[in-house]
C-alpha cells in the first residue's frame, strides 16, 4: 500500500536510523524510488553528486558492508554512479557483485524469441519502454498508462507461448519485468549475508517497492531492520516521505559515524 509519510511518520524514520552504528551494521539500499527520485524513463534519473560522496563515506565507514539491491544490473548502476564502485544485488537477484571485479551471475538468459516477442510489446504504444537486461525483460508504461491492462495480457500470453520455460513475471511501479522464478532480492540478500564485511551484521534494508517485499520478508529471520519509502510493508522501523528524505538521513547517519571516529 503506498502512503505519503506525514512530517511525524519521517521524523520518526530519521530518529530510529541515524543511530545506527556502521561499524555492526549491512547497509542495503534499493536505487530507484529510494536512492534517487523515479524518472520518466530509467535512463533519465538524476544521481546528485552528493549522494556518491555519501555512499563512499558511508562504503568507509562500513568497512565495505554497503550494497545496493536493485532491480538493474550491475553494469547499469556502475555507469550511474562512476567513478564510485560498491558491492550491488544486481536484476532483483540475478547477478551479485560482493568486491569489485568479482560479478557472480546467478540465471541463465532468457531466450532471445522470447525476449524479441516480448519487445514486440513497443507496437502498442511508444511510451511503452523495453528494458532488455537478457536475464530478464522489463516492460515500462509509465509513459503509457492507458496500455496497461493490453500489455498486462500480452505479457501473459506470450508466456503461456513459451510454456516450457521456467518464467516469473513481476509487476513493479508501471512495469512488468519477465524473469526466471526463484530469483529474488531476498534470497540473494540471504546470500550475500555469507559472506565477509556483510557476515555477522545486523542487516538494515531501504526499499521502496513490491519489488522489495521479499527482502523485508526475510529480515526477521536474519535479526535485521527494514525502512521503506512512500509504502507501507510489515515489518518495518519507519517510513521515508521521499528519497530525498533517504538521502539527508544516509548524509547524517555517514556524520555521526566521522564523529564518533574522530572522538575514539
Amino acid at each position: 500500500m503506498i502512503v505519503r509519510a506525514t512530517p511525524t511518520q519521517n521524523d520518526a524514520a530519521v530518529a530510529a536510523f541515524t543511530p545506527l552504528d556502521p561499524r555492526e551494521t549491512a547497509l542495503l539500499l534499493d536505487f530507484d524510488g529510494t536512492l534517487v527520485d523515479i524518472a520518466p524513463t530509467p535512463d533519465a534519473v538524476h544521481v546528485p553528486d552528493n549522494l556518491r560522496d555519501t555512499l563512499a563515506r558511508l562504503l568507509a565507514s562500513t568497512g565495505g558492508a554497503l550494497a545496493l539491491v536493485s532491480g538493474r544490473t550491475i553494469e547499469d548502476l556502475d555507469d550511474k554512479l562512476a567513478p564510485l564502485v560498491l558491492p550491488i544485488v544486481g536484476g532483483h537477484g540475478a547477478e551479485m557483485r560482493v568486491r569489485d571485479g568479482e560479478i557472480v551471475s546467478a540465471v541463465p538468459p532468457l531466450p532471445e524469441p522470447l525476449r524479441r516477442r516480448l519487445a514486440r510489446a513497443a507496437d502498442f504504444d511508444r511510451g511503452i519502454l523495453i528494458e532488455d537486461k537478457g536475464y530478464s525483460l522489463a516492460l515500462h508504461y509509465r509513459n503509457a498508462p492507458d496500455a496497461e491492462e493490453r500489455l498486462r495480457a500480452y505479457v501473459r500470453s506470450t508466456c503461456a507461448a513459451f510454456a516450457g520455460e521456467p518464467l516469473q513475471v513481476l509487476a513493479g511501479k508501471a512495469l512488468f519485468e519477465v524473469k526466471r522464478p526463484g530469483v529474488s532480492k531476498g534470497e540473494s540478500v540471504r546470500a550475500l549475508l555469507l559472506h565477509a564485511p556483510f557476515a555477522g551484521r545486523k542487516p538494515v534494508f531501504i526499499g521502496d517497492d513490491v519489488t522489495d517485499e521479499t527482502v523485508f520478508a526475510v529480515l526477521p529471520a536474519l535479526g535485521g531492520i527494514g525502512f521503506s519509502v512512500q509504502r507501507k510493508f510489515d515489518p518495518l522501523a519507519g517510513i521515508f516521505d521521499s528519497p530525498e528524505a533517504v538521502r539527508e538521513a544516509l548524509a547524517r547517519l555517514a556524520q555521526a559515524s566521522e564523529s564518533r571516529g574522530a572522538q575514539a
